[in-house]
């Protein structure tokens, strides 16, 4: 969808619920000897309260790095993210990112892995800290698992503990890169038929949630609206939002109709 009917699809969506995050005509241009190289072109987007927002598009567009730049790990050749009413230029406590890889630290139990994602908040005293991570592992359903070092934790235990780490800074904006790709199929499928109401909940911070993801399925089963992006250099070939009542039937045919959606923009 492009042109006039995307804007007023986009103005009615920003009218109907608080926005919690634009992306603001991106650009990002790496630079290979004198010459620029186009990676991102004119991306914009938003996520409004309570909204699941997957980005997908081909191998090696660019995905990742938008997140990045949503998160304010890299810093866009132009335009602008803002959350809320504050523009992001640089690393901040309202914005958590759950990365593909565990990138736990194997010497530290699952709740020091969480107090180490709290170690630079020093508006927090030590047991703030402490209670703010156990709450967290309970909501992240490894409440009893406290004292165990990742080594013994299941794959999908330990991004459960990823998820707990992002979750205690108490963030307004959770972004998920390729979180499941790292879990056996069986994992995975449990983790995310409960990722959705285990973020978007009164139980958390969040308000909004930004999923980069390769899998359609995943993305129709998770996604409340899906932003397809290009090869590279990468810009929006598709905005869907996707009207379909949780929990959602995987063997539905309304299903795979948003599925084949999804693919027809891809292809």
């Amino acid at each position: 969808m492009k042109g006039k009917t995307a804007l007023s699809e986009r103005q009615v969506e920003v009218a109907a619920g608080t926005v919690v995050v634009t992306v603001d005509h991106v650009n990002l241009d790496y630079h290979k000897e004198k010459e620029p190289l186009p990676v991102l072109t004119d991306v914009s987007l938003t996520a409004v309260k309570d909204q699941l927002v997957a980005i997908t598009g081909p191998s090696g567009c660019g995905k990742s790095t938008l997140l990045r730049i949503i998160s304010g790990l890299v810093k866009p050749t132009s335009g602008r993210v803002r959350v809320l009413d504050s523009e992001v230029k640089g690393p901040r406590d309202d914005i958590s990112i759950v990365f593909q890889n565990f990138v736990l630290l194997p010497w530290r139990t699952a709740l020091e892995n969480v107090l180490f994602g709290l170690s630079s908040r020093k508006d927090l005293t030590d047991e703030q800290k402490n209670r703010k991570a156990e709450s967290a592992l309970e909501i992240a359903g490894l409440q009893g698992f406290e004292s165990v070092y990742p080594g013994e934790l299941s794959g999908g235990m330990k991004q459960r503990v990823g998820v707990a780490r992002a979750l205690a800074g108490d963030p307004r904006v959770m972004l998920l890169d390729e979180p499941f790709s790292s879990l056996d199929d069986l994992t995975a499928e449990r983790l995310r038929r409960e990722m959705h109401t285990l973020l978007i909940s009164p139980q958390t911070s969040v308000q909004s949630v930004i999923l980069v993801s390769h899998n359609v399925e995943e993305i129709i089963e998770l996604a409340d609206k899906v932003i397809v992006l290009s090869s590279r250099p990468a810009h929006v070939v598709g905005e869907l939002k996707v009207d379909l009542p949780r929990p959602r039937n995987k063997k539905s045919d309304e299903f795979f109709q948003w599925v084949d959606r999804v693919y027809s923009l891809l292809s």
